[in-house]
């Protein structure tokens, strides 16, 4: 038999709605910080199967025995069905008890017993344990989920537990005794927890599978097993008597006839989440007080046990239990059941508890308060009480669970829906904002949208500008690659550059290195790693001579370069006159340091020297 998880929750499938955090009575189900999904922690898992019920997306799904019972009757040993007495309430579209019967055989089972002769087995141990009370009260143990509880949850009532086996126990001993220790059984119920009290089995009491209603209906419907194929087939003995009522609460006080009278009684029976919680809880704080046993079901006795078909009706299968247990009493061989009881009277029907405390340490009062303060529920008047919707009985205890990891503050409706409205305001006051944000981001747009439309227009304008110069103009990158260049500068540089214009107006992209002797471009290479300047450089380029002005536009990324051809006449004649004006500055500086030795001598030189540009001027006029 596995020993996987019992239950298990399918992110792909889950919907984040926490219903199953909220429901589990233990808090066995935890909700990961990062991804937010809720995951099962399965040693705090009692097995109710109340998440497994509360899950409307059917993102939680519980241990399959369908292979396991499918492998044991294929195995070639004999296998025997024993099936809860909740059977007849579940199978109420099958009108007759022997029809499932016979359904169950074809299978593959070699023999089909009630769990009826079991509880009728314990029901006697109890009413023996109850009726020599020495003063000690005990909680009955026919419930898997309400003994998973105490063990976990109230270690220190575990000694007050009946040490009684359970009905399915017990029948898996009387079938061994009967047909023969090597048989293998397999039971079938309402109940999943079973499935994990199956794993504690051993011996002739082992349970090798247990499968639940709703498993039993999907093997009907793989084998194509249907009522009207079939005859009727009576359960294999030995039959139960009153342990058919076994399904509701009190059935197995009735089995034997336990006292349950109100004044004269001394157990109390209750069902349910709610009053399990509550009964083991008083049982533990008030039972000198209340002075009486207990017998505990999770859910609602047997009848709507999370293993049925869910969306069943409560009453109705209280009724279909009740009318065939009738049925069966009807003619019942009473003599030949208490042979059948007296013959099992050798078995052992006690067991004993294993101590698995889960419990989780109380958080500082420091940490509970700041929990609080962070749900805003701080008020001490606030903290006693509570709506209950996060499924804890105040906000107290919320807080805890929170400080223990076990419950997230999205549990709590009133918080979550404040930090809702919170975030509805917040959303409005941003969806005002992000509107002006959106019209200002318009309106920057429009003006974007003109500045670069006039952008391009003087860009236009510079560019004919720059085409109408006589100097030729470029402008290269890092890399010496060519931004921008005029007819001017293709022009001095000759057929070859005009030759790549034709293919690349303006020369765009085009490589400088590839037009310009080394020498040439050098200097824009030092301009850009040096980031300055170098002005008025006269160059060899041919058998001409350029005047080469080259400046850092943006630094080390982009520069610009100023080519005047010297041969063309308006730049020689330029040149000669700026040049002439350089000489008389440089020997003006001269004349000056010597006129205190010279004294009349420098006025001569000026003279000379304006007489000369003034004769060059007059002849150029010409």
């Amino acid at each position: 038999m596995t020993n996987s998880p019992l239950f298990e929750i399918h992110p792909e499938t889950c919907i984040k709605c926490y219903s199953c955090v909220r429901i589990c009575p233990v808090k066995a189900i935890k909700v990961d910080v990062i991804t937010e999904f809720p995951s099962i922690i399965p040693e705090r898992c009692i097995g109710c199967g109340s998440c497994y019920l509360a899950c409307s997306p059917a993102a939680i799904t519980y241990r399959s025995s369908i292979s396991e019972t499918k492998q044991l009757i294929a195995s070639g040993s004999k296998v025997a069905a024993i099936c809860d007495p909740a059977i007849s309430g579940e199978f109420h579209d099958i009108t007759d008890y022997r029809k499932f019967v016979q359904m169950i055989r074809n299978l593959g089972f070699a023999y089909v017993t009630e769990v009826s002769f079991g509880v009728d087995l314990v029901a006697i141990e109890y009413r023996e344990l109850l009726e020599g009370f020495k003063g000690k009260y005990h909680i009955m143990a026919n419930c898997p989920a309400v003994v998973f509880f105490i063990e976990k949850y109230y270690p220190e009532l575990i000694s007050n537990l009946a040490p009684i086996v359970s009905p399915m126990i017990a029948t898996a001993r009387v079938v061994r005794k009967r047909y023969g220790q090597d048989i293998k059984v397999v039971a079938i119920g309402p109940c999943i927890a079973a499935k994990d009290e199956a794993l504690r089995s051993e011996g002739d009491g082992k349970i090798d599978a247990v499968l639940t209603f709703a498993e039993l209906r999907r093997l009907f419907d793989e084998f194509n097993i249907r009522e009207s194929h079939l005859e009727f087939s009576e359960f294999d003995p030995p039959l139960g008597n009153k342990g058919s009522l076994y399904p509701i609460s009190n059935g197995i006080l009735q089995a034997v006839d336990i006292n349950e009278n109100l004044l004269s009684g001394n157990i109390i029976t209750t069902e349910g989440r709610n009053n399990m919680l509550n009964a083991v809880k008083e049982f533990d704080t008030r039972i000198d007080l209340i002075r009486r046993h207990f017998n505990i079901f999770y859910n609602d006795g047997c009848l709507m046990g999370p293993g049925t078909s869910q969306c069943g009706e409560k009453f109705l299968r209280h009724t279909l239990v009740t009318d065939y247990a009738n049925k069966r009493l009807t003619d019942f061989d009473l003599e030949a059941w208490q042979k059948e009881i007296d013959s099992c009277k050798v078995l052992d029907l006690g067991r004993s508890y294993v101590t698995d405390d889960q419990r989780l340490p109380l958080p500082t009062d420091e940490k509970i308060e700041e929990v609080l303060n962070m749900i805003n529920r701080q008020d001490q008047k606030d903290n006693e009480i509570g709506c209950e919707s996060c499924g804890y009985p105040n906000c107290r205890e919320f807080a805890i669970a929170i400080a223990q990891g076990l419950a997230t503050t999205d549990m709590c409706h009133i918080f979550s829906g404040r930090n809702r409205q919170e975030y509805i305001r917040t959303l409005r006051t941003t969806n005002e904002k992000l509107a002006k944000t959106q019209e200002a981001l318009r309106i920057s747009e429009e003006n974007a949208k003109h500045e670069k439309e006039s952008q391009v227009e003087n860009s236009a304008l510079i560019s004919s500008m720059l085409q109408q110069l006589v100097s030729g103009v470029v402008i290269v990158d890092e890399n010496l690659r060519i931004l921008h260049a005029n007819k001017a500068f293709i022009r001095i540089l000759g057929e070859e550059a005009a030759m790549v214009d034709e293919v690349i107006p303006g020369l765009e992209g085009a490589d400088l290195k590839s037009l310009l002797p080394i020498h040439f471009y050098k200097i824009f290479s030092y301009v850009l790693s040096a980031d300055e300047s170098v002005e008025r450089k006269d160059v060899q380029y041919g058998e001409g001579m350029l005047n080469v002005s080259v400046f850092p536009l943006r630094s080390k990324k982009f520069v610009g370069g100023i080519i005047r051809d010297m041969f063309l006449p308006e730049v020689y004649k330029e040149q000669i006159i700026t040049r002439m004006k350089e000489v008389i500055d440089q020997n003006f500086d001269t004349v000056q340091k010597i006129a205190f030795l010279l004294g009349e001598g420098a006025a001569k030189s000026e003279q000379m020297l304006n007489a000369i540009i003034e004769s060059h001027k007059s002849q150029n006029k010409k």
